[in-house]
């Protein structure tokens, strides 16, 4: 299978999760500014920061398989793995909206993205192992910091939530900023594979 079909499959999931994500936002039951903060405001700032993820995963998704022609069994189904979990934010992301950020939802949040996180890494390995030892995608990824310290951040943020001032705000507030710290991390713009492409095309 080509790489473009792949792509544009996951496009389409990813496009629909975040559709889902957006119509589960509750519409204010009022028409001023605070009920829209009473009802809704903990759920945007939910949605954003799983919006962000979702963007992420994307952007860096489309980048990859610039650098693959074609597709394996293995690489398929590490990308559907990649997109199971990714559909579950909706559902998580939900729970904790809902919960105003209870421990439990907090931990199944955090551990959604954990898992998210291995699948991406999976997905690139089995890309890594298709092109061989010449892979382009390895030398673009590197020593992969960022895919390093993800992981690390995501089981610091569930033990903090399961282990400090358990059902208190310490340990939640401190797994909150881990997982947005994480998406902070890949917001800024990251060049390594823009610049394995430019390199391809002028060869």
């Amino acid at each position: 299978m080509k790489a473009d079909r792949l792509g544009s499959f996951s496009d389409g999931v990813l496009a629909i999760i975040i559709t889902i994500m957006v119509l589960q936002l509750r519409v204010p039951e009022g028409h001023e500014l605070d009920d829209l903060i009473r009802s809704t405001g903990v759920g945007l700032l939910t949605y954003l920061l799983s919006f962000v993820y979702i963007a992420t995963y994307w952007n860096n998704h489309h980048q990859m398989f610039h650098l693959v022609q074609h597709v394996d069994g293995s690489m398929l189904w590490a990308n559907l793995a990649l997109l199971f979990f990714l559909s579950l934010l909706p559902f998580t992301t939900s729970w904790l909206d809902q919960s105003q950020f209870a421990t439990t939802p907090v931990v199944v949040y955090g551990l959604n993205l954990l898992v998210a996180a291995i699948a991406y890494f999976v997905l690139q390995r089995a890309i890594m192992w298709r092109q061989g030892p010449d892979s382009p995608l390895r030398r673009a990824v590197g020593t992969d910091a960022k895919g390093k310290i993800s992981p690390i951040l995501y089981v610091a943020g569930i033990l903090s939530a399961l282990t400090i001032d358990r059902g208190g705000p310490v340990g939640v507030g401190i797994a909150l900023a881990c997982f947005v710290g994480v998406a902070v991390l890949w917001i800024v713009p990251d060049r390594r594979i823009v610049r394995v492409i430019d390199q391809a095309d002028r060869t």
